[in-house]
This record gives C-alpha cells, structure tokens and sequence, in this order.
C-alpha cells in the first residue's frame, strides 16, 4: 500500500505520517473497500426495459415475466462463496490486528458481517429468501419507531390522510416539466459546481442506461437521456442527490484513515436518505407531491408484504392517480430482486424511516445539549446507530471533519433555535390546537 499522511486527504498542517495504528485501520479499511466493491445491489436486482415493454405488451393484465431465470442470465461480478470467505478473513484479521474493543475494530467487523448478508441477498435473487434478507437489511413496514410507537405503516397511512386533504388545493398534482435531460445536466452542474466551489470535484451527465430519472454515483449524478423536469424536481436532485449524496462520498472519500466511510453498506442507507429527506425539506426543496410518492412507496410495500402480488400493488398506485407507466416503475422498484408474487423489496422505506429516526436523533442532541455531533452524520456513509462509535473515532482524531455540510446543518446556531422551537411545539395536542383555531379554518 501506498505511504499515506493525514494530509494527503485533508490539507491539514502540519504534514505527518500515519501513525503504525492509523496503517493498520486504514489498511483494513482499504480492503473492505475494495471487498465491497463488486456488491451492487441495485444493479443486481433492476429489471430491464423488456420486462416493462412486455407487461404493456399484454395489456397490463398479466404479472411481467420475471423468474429466477431472469436473473440468473445476468452473471454476477463475484462468486458468493469466495466473496463471504474474503470478508470472513478480512473479518478475522480486524479481531487480530485492531480487536472489537477499538472502535474502528467494531464498525469495520459490523460491515464484514451486513456485506456478508448482503451477498446472501445478492445470491437469493428470484427466492423466496430474497424478501426475509431484505427486511433484515432495509427493515419493514410493521417496525416501530420505539417501543409502543406507530410503526411504519402507521406513517404510511397518516401521512396519505394528511395529504388528500391538500388535494384541494392543487398541491399535491404533478406539474408539467419543462426541462429536457439537457438542459437539466447545464443547470445541475451550474449549481452543483458552486456549491462544492469545485467545478471538478462533481459531474452531471447523461445516461441511457439507468430506470430511474437519475441517480448519483461517487462523484457523478447520471440523469437519464429521455427524461423530461420541473424546475422543482431539480431543486431537489441538487440538495438531495447534490448536498447530500455526493456531499457525503467525497466527504468519506476524503476520510485519511476510516476509508471505509466512502462506501455505506445497507445500514447507512437508512441514515443517508433520512438525511437527504430531511435537507429537502429543511431548504425548502420538498413539496407535497414529492412526500405522496414517499407515501405510497410505504403503502406499496406494505400489501406487498401482506400478500399482494404486483397486479395488485400496481392497481393500487393507478387508484391513487400515476399514469400507468409511472406506476408500473414504483411497482417495480418494490418488487425487483424479488418475484410478481413473492414479497417486496424494502429499501424503499428507507426514506420515510430514514427521516423520522434522523429528525427524532436531532431533537434529542439539541435537548441534551449534543448538537455538536449532528455533522459527524456527514462525514462520510454513516449509520446513526454507530454515532457514538464515530465520535469515539473523532475524539481519537481518526475521523477528518467534514468539508460538505449542507446549509441547514452547517449553522448549528440556526439549527438549534428550529428544534428548540420544534420539541416544545411537537408536545402540543392538536386536538386541542383544532379546537382554538376551530373559526379560523
């Protein structure tokens, strides 16, 4: 391995070495990277435009013709087996070289073991099992926030009564886009170049070969050939995927030692879309039509789980409004990996999880007076449940601060005032606000 110095990654002052413990995290930390590297899930489960192309073709009354077999044609990057013995050994050399008593020793033998789930889940494509390692993953609708809370589902549906009752008010309908991929990819490298004062550091281009509209890479965001925006829908693939998403890669990438913070295994996901969902709504980015999506991607997924198959989910999302091609593409992303018939898959549920655990960690940092370690979730993938973990790792000087923070949360004055206001406001009946307001509405 090359020599590393803390300053290579940071530009700090003064230069130094890595010390013989920061080599050998740092060494293990590299590995893992590189472990992981292949384990893509979301290109291991996508469907292809044929599978779309002949659910229409049949009139959209017959499930799409995805078995097994239709995943196994597309050979995976690894072999299974070889891929869980390299984590297992790489799992044994973190107990030898740095034990689980250190708290890099601990996040890293954590990630060797959910990557090793995550090349089961890999594995089970078209199975059965497929659904059961996905919820231990991305968890399910029927968790509960903490012991005796609404569970997911419980969101999901309180959530969609709050937004009907803005359907009067044309807020939650879609609006007609106006920017081609084109002119999309020049606004978003216009801005995302500025806010990262790096017109190198970020890239916005093209693709044809993704289903979403966009996604983000490491240090890219693809937007797809053929798809159409709203001038709204850019605001927030710039502060969702932009701030938040590629702020945190390079963030990590950036890391001197704890390299494995540039790549997030499913549990980061959880915090980094609650993060995301959080900052849109935090700068104004977010918009009703926007949580109607998240909304029903909860919905989706819990008739999935109860048994639904994907006629069934896909009827749902045409009672709810999507044109039938929009509603097929969120039918799909809760059933790829998986069969029409077989359970969902949840990672989807990310998003609303995401933000509720986020928002819940951020009002009680304020509370308890901890509001200092709301960036450290920013300083690469991070898992809100390794917080504590990770500011063993700063206060150790093993975690570089990070450089991309997205406005909300990089004034912390400013942050602290809103949930200050925000815990004593949610302590409200509204019950009770109804009745006062009762001649008002």
């Amino acid at each position: 391995m090359t020599t590393a110095t803390f300053a290579d990654a940071v530009n700090v002052a003064p230069y130094r070495p890595l010390s013989s413990l920061e080599s050998r995290i740092r060494g293990l930390s590299d590995r893992l990277v590189e472990a992981q590297r292949p384990l893509r899930i979301l290109d291991a489960v996508k469907w292809g435009d044929e599978v779309e192309r002949a659910f229409f073709a049949a009139g959209a009354r017959e499930p799409p013709p995805v078995t097994r077999e239709t995943y196994a044609v597309r050979p995976l990057p690894f072999n299974p087996e070889s891929k869980r013995r390299e984590l297992l050994d790489l799992e044994r050399d973190v107990r030898r070289t740095i034990g689980v008593d250190h708290a890099a020793g601990r996040l890293l033998t954590r990630m060797c073991a959910e990557y090793r789930t995550v090349v089961d889940l890999i594995a089970c494509r078209g199975t059965p099992a497929f659904s059961d390692l996905s919820r231990r993953l991305y968890g399910g609708t029927a968790d509960r926030f903490h012991a005796g809370a609404p569970t997911l589902a419980d969101l999901g549906r309180e959530m969609a009564a709050m937004l009907d009752n803005l359907a009067g008010e044309a807020l939650v309908s879609r609006e007609a886009p106006t920017l081609d991929a084109r002119q999309t990819v020049a606004l978003l490298s216009e801005r995302l170049s500025g806010y990262f004062q790096d017109a190198t550091a970020v890239r916005v281009r093209l693709s044809d070969g993704i289903a979403a509209d966009a996604a983000a890479g490491c240090d890219y965001i693809k937007i797809r050939a053929d798809a159409r925006f709203t001038p709204r829908e850019v605001r927030l693939l710039e502060v969702h995927e932009g701030w938040v998403h590629l702020g945190t890669t390079l963030n990590g990438q950036r890391q001197p030692v704890c390299t494995f913070l540039g790549k997030g295994p499913p549990s980061s996901t959880t915090t980094q879309e609650g993060l995301a969902v959080l900052t849109e709504v935090l700068a104004f980015a977010s918009h009703p039509a926007r949580l109607r999506r998240l909304t029903h991607r909860i919905e989706g997924t819990a008739l999935a789980e109860s048994g639904a198959d994907f006629l069934e989910v896909y009827r749902f999302f045409l009672s709810e409004g999507y044109e039938s091609h929009e509603a097929y593409q969120h039918t799909s992303r809760i059933f790829r990996g998986s069969l029409p018939c077989g359970g969902p898959f949840t990672k989807d549920l990310s998003y609303s999880r995401g933000f509720v655990l986020v928002y819940n960690f951020i009002r009680l940092a304020v509370t308890r007076g901890r509001v200092r370690r709301v960036p450290l979730l920013f300083c690469g993938k991070t898992n809100l449940a390794d917080l504590r973990t990770l500011a063993e790792l700063a206060d150790e000087g093993l975690i570089a601060p990070a450089r991309c923070v997205p406005p909300p949360f990089a004034d912390l004055h400013a942050l602290s005032a809103w949930m200050c206001y925000a815990n004593f406001l949610g302590g409200l009946s509204l019950a009770g606000v109804e009745e006062e307001y009762a001649e008002l509405l």
